[in-house]
């Protein structure tokens, strides 16, 4: 799909970034795929505000009489009614705020009326925002059917824009940093379509892994549902399941296509060299044969890589393929490797990569 708003998508990033920036003058309601971290924006912002409080204010659990309730006040024999808020507006709050209406288009009428002052005018009652509080919304794609319904003259009041899904390698660099397993990691970065949109997808069975409303799974793969992969095959395997348990357990997850393959990557996990054999003798340590090993080897050192072994990983390193070697300065590189400073401080590293910069320089052009 070509149209303009296709085009025009945001990345979560550019999605924080627009929020940021005009989010304490206008509403910015974010409409995405679901699963896809659109709640994970909060967390975002919260670290880029520090002076900001997060508050998050979950739609879907709530009715008319969890906005405010009445309070009754008596002053010099006369009686009058107050409201009070609910805490997770944040309206009490005395310093500057970040409010998150989470599943805005699924919220009833009712609540949609009663959030109009605080998300129009940053008013709910006898409480006003700090000026330099930031509201902004989220909701799924109307085109979904999930039921994300908001009427005209409510969006005319609003900016709206759209959140792109994630890529397979945004969605690797995320999981990195994450605690992702590296089998998924290794899955994502070989099956790319698992991250496509069903709005470039006419034909359902086109693409078996993703969600479509033309013909609803069950079970499909989403940046969420693959995290959730990741736990299935974490605790399963401390809790000692059964490999038929585990992928019983995927299936459910990511759904059946998705699972049997993920299994394959699974499988491949014997060729891995062990994490101890590298720290302690990285020149003998065995090198994987197949290339989707070879790419869990680098995604696991990054993910779990520590000052005391990095000088043995960096001998380890050129004795993998320049790709590798290629996929390991990218990930230490993306700007969220929580990482980084770790790695490009080591000394064994400065001087690969003064004498590998070959790969820098063509990451530029």
């Amino acid at each position: 799909m070509s149209t303009a708003n296709e085009m025009y998508a945001q990345s979560i990033d550019e999605c924080a970034g627009i929020i940021k920036a005009i989010g304490h003058k206008r509403t910015v309601l974010v409409q995405g795929h679901m699963g896809t971290g659109k709640s994970s924006i909060l967390k975002i912002l919260a670290k880029e505000l520090p002076t900001h409080t997060p508050c998050y204010f979950d739609c879907t659990t709530k009715d008319l009489g969890d906005i405010t309730i009445p309070k009754l006040n008596v002053l010099e024999g006369e009686d009058y009614v107050t409201y009070a808020v609910n805490e997770e507006l944040g309206m009490h709050l005395k310093g500057p705020i970040t409010m998150m209406v989470d599943e805005y288009g699924k919220t009833n009428p009712a609540v949609k009326t009663a959030l109009a002052r605080p998300m129009y005018e940053r008013s709910l009652g006898s409480y006003t925002l700090h000026p330099d509080s930031i509201v902004f919304a989220t909701t799924n794609l109307g085109a979904e059917g999930v039921g994300d319904l908001i009427p005209p003259h409510g969006r005319n009041r609003i900016t709206v824009i759209k959140m792109r899904k994630s890529t397979n390698m945004e969605f690797i660099e995320w999981g990195i940093s994450n605690d992702v397993e590296p089998e998924i990691l290794g899955w994502s970065k070989d099956n790319p379509q698992a991250f496509a949109s069903f709005e470039d997808v006419k034909d359902p069975e086109e693409n078996p892994y993703i969600y479509h409303p033309s013909a609803p799974r069950a079970s499909f793969v989403t940046p969420r549902s693959l995290e959730a992969a990741s736990d299935v095959l974490k605790e399963g395997r401390v809790a000692g399941l059964s490999e038929a348990s585990i992928i019983a357990c995927l299936m459910g997850t990511i759904g059946d296509r998705a699972a049997m393959d993920l299994m394959a990557f699974v499988k491949l996990a014997d060729q891995l060299p062990s994490l101890e054999s590298i720290k302690q003798d990285p020149k003998t340590a065995k090198v994987p044969d197949s290339a989707a090993a070879v790419c869990m080897v680098v995604y696991r050192t990054l993910a779990s890589l520590e000052k005391e072994w990095i000088n043995s990983w960096m001998d380890y390193l050129p004795r993998l393929d320049k790709e590798a070697q290629g996929m390991f300065a990218n990930g230490v590189r993306a700007p969220r490797y929580s990482k980084q400073s770790l790695v490009m401080t080591n000394k064994k590293f400065t001087e690969w990569a003064l004498e590998n910069n070959y790969m820098f320089a063509a990451d530029k052009k």
